[in-house]
């Protein structure tokens, strides 16, 4: 038993009850399921970047690759940024078969964690998008005076 301040006994339980609702506390937002994963791309010959949009559960090509993206999350606007998804890349082989080159997360906030990365071409997630969401809501902020007009101040005589 754990003696507190005021000479009292604690018991295991009211700890274990405290550390629980100390826990609870941290409140995780609901993630949002979006229909279109969002991907940059890199071709290391040409060193040019392609940002590409593909629709869950379809194929887009970016060089010698198939991208699949298979779920796309996200947070609120007022949350975190924290987006996901659940990705199969093939590697196109002039014979026409497919050779798996990942299965697994990507995260657009850590982009180097889980990339694709390959001799010639890199891949990674950047974001996700729903075109029939609304769109956020943005605070407005008060309008201050162009610069250069402001109001001079002179001393009464």
């Amino acid at each position: 038993m754990t003696t507190d301040i005021s000479g009292g006994r604690i018991g295991p339980a009211a700890i274990v009850i405290c550390a629980i609702m100390v826990q609870t506390e941290v409140s995780f937002a609901e993630r949002i399921s979006n229909p279109i994963a969002i991907f940059s791309g890199l071709d290391k010959i040409t060193g040019v970047t392609t940002t590409f949009e593909v629709q869950i559960g379809q194929e887009a090509r970016f060089g010698g690759f198939a991208v699949r993206p298979r779920v796309c999350y996200s947070r609120p606007a007022t949350e975190e940024p924290k987006t996901t998804s659940f990705v199969e890349v093939d590697e196109l082989e002039t014979d026409r078969n497919r050779k798996r080159v990942f299965t697994g997360w990507m995260f657009a906030e850590s982009p180097g964690l889980n990339a694709v990365e390959h001799p010639v071409f890199d891949v990674w997630l950047t974001g996700c998008r729903d075109p029939s969401a609304p769109p956020p809501v943005i605070e407005a902020t008060p309008e201050t005076a162009p610069t250069g007009e402001s109001e001079e101040v002179t001393p009464d005589d």
